[in-house]
């Protein structure tokens, strides 16, 4: 095979990005298969669009159609693993985007079926994890650059939305429709990338406003105690009414620190000496004389680095890196198993805020589910 024809379910501003980014040969190797989506509208669309690419309003029947090797999803959160599930029983290859779903549990259940189909490719669509930036941090982190971590900071509060956002389209901002606000719309690739990058906090505790600044139902306001179970601590931070936003990562470590400002420039503050070392061996003059400013150059030194990105190259790697897998064994950038945890840990800040106390990682699923939906049944 050097070809992928792949099958797009859902066409909205997603799944006609993607579609842009096929049809005009910016992904290598890859090509649109079909497209499927149950609005008669973008039916419309697709044939002006697309007039010879086959346009299906029932996914099922795309699967089988002999149209597609592969699938990329680009529907509502709720329905990624269930359309993941039948694609794998049909040795469809599949790529689901974020998050992968609500429920950490379905997305357990898709990787037990994606177990048993070794040659079949399943995979998230994580595209920040291509980013330059982080996979430079991620490789400062694992080898040590700093030392063990002992906090972590993000405040990523770039996701303003005005009322007219949500009053788009009824479904936006619901229990029923998207499961979740900010956390699961705006917010899963940081919290993936905090993960990936620094590993999943045993415990949180999490404040979340619902409707805060917004007339919704979901969450808009999240701030979340992170406590990796080694002593070291975190704080995250997310909103969509902060109409001049802040995206500022900080890692500290034993051996210095990571500041990250906007996910373009980086600053590596790396000490010359341990903390801990510098605690046991330094006196309280020599101590004083660094609070007065003095003789700083003598125990860290920095490098800052900026990191330009262009638009779109990010999902272009990822789709490119899905067919690449397909066909050769390409290792994927982020395989579906890599969706349980970014999806755990945001059901564990959800729990945490609806029992009002901290939990523990992985949470009970039955109780998340039951919990959830009586939020969903009081919108019906």
């Amino acid at each position: 095979m050097n070809n992928v024809r792949i099958g797009i379910i859902g066409f909205g501003a997603q799944g006609s990005t993607y579609a842009g980014f096929i049809s005009e040969g910016k992904v290598k190797n890859l090509t649109i298969g079909a497209i499927c989506d149950t609005d008669p509208e973008k039916k419309l669309i697709c044939k002006a669009s697309y007039p010879d690419i086959p346009f299906y309003d029932d996914y099922i029947e795309m699967l089988e159609s002999g149209d597609v090797d592969a699938i990329v999803t680009t529907v509502p959160h709720l329905l990624h693993t269930e359309i993941g599930k039948v694609a794998l029983s049909k040795n469809i290859h599949t790529l689901l985007e974020k998050p992968a779903d609500i429920y950490a549990s379905k997305v357990r259940e898709i990787n037990t079926i994606a177990d048993t189909k070794p040659d079949v490719t399943f995979a998230i669509f994580f595209n920040q994890r291509t980013n330059p930036l982080y996979q430079k941090l991620k490789s400062l982190i694992d080898s040590g650059e700093i030392g063990e971590i002992r906090r972590t900071n993000w405040i990523i509060t770039t996701w303003w939305r005005p009322q007219a956002y949500y009053n788009q389209s009824s479904w936006r901002a619901t229990w029923t429709e998207e499961a979740g606000g900010v956390l699961v719309n705006q917010a899963p690739h940081q919290i993936d990338l905090l993960q990936w990058i620094c590993g999943l906090p045993k415990k949180v505790f999490a404040n979340i406003k619902y409707g805060y600044q917004r007339d919704i139902a979901v969450d808009d306001d999240v701030t979340t105690i992170l406590d990796y179970g080694n002593g070291a601590t975190g704080v995250f931070i997310t909103c969509t009414h902060d109409i001049i936003g802040t995206d500022r990562l900080e890692i500290t470590g034993d051996k210095g620190k990571i500041l990250v400002e906007d996910s373009k420039k980086m600053t590596i503050t790396r000490l010359k000496q341990s903390e801990t070392s510098i605690n046991h061996t330094m006196t309280w003059a020599e101590a004083s004389e660094i609070f007065k400013g003095n003789g700083l150059q003598d125990i860290y030194d920095q490098e800052v680095i900026e990191f330009e990105s262009v638009w779109g190259e990010q999902h272009i790697n990822v789709l490119e890196n899905f067919a690449a897998n397909i066909i050769d064994g390409t290792p994927l950038i982020a395989s579906g198993r890599d969706g349980i945890s970014g999806v755990s840990l945001v059901n564990a800040i959800y729990l945490s805020s609806w029992l009002g106390e901290e939990v523990s990682l992985p949470v009970d699923s039955n109780l998340f589910h039951k919990l959830l939906q009586d939020k969903m049944n009081l919108e019906e």
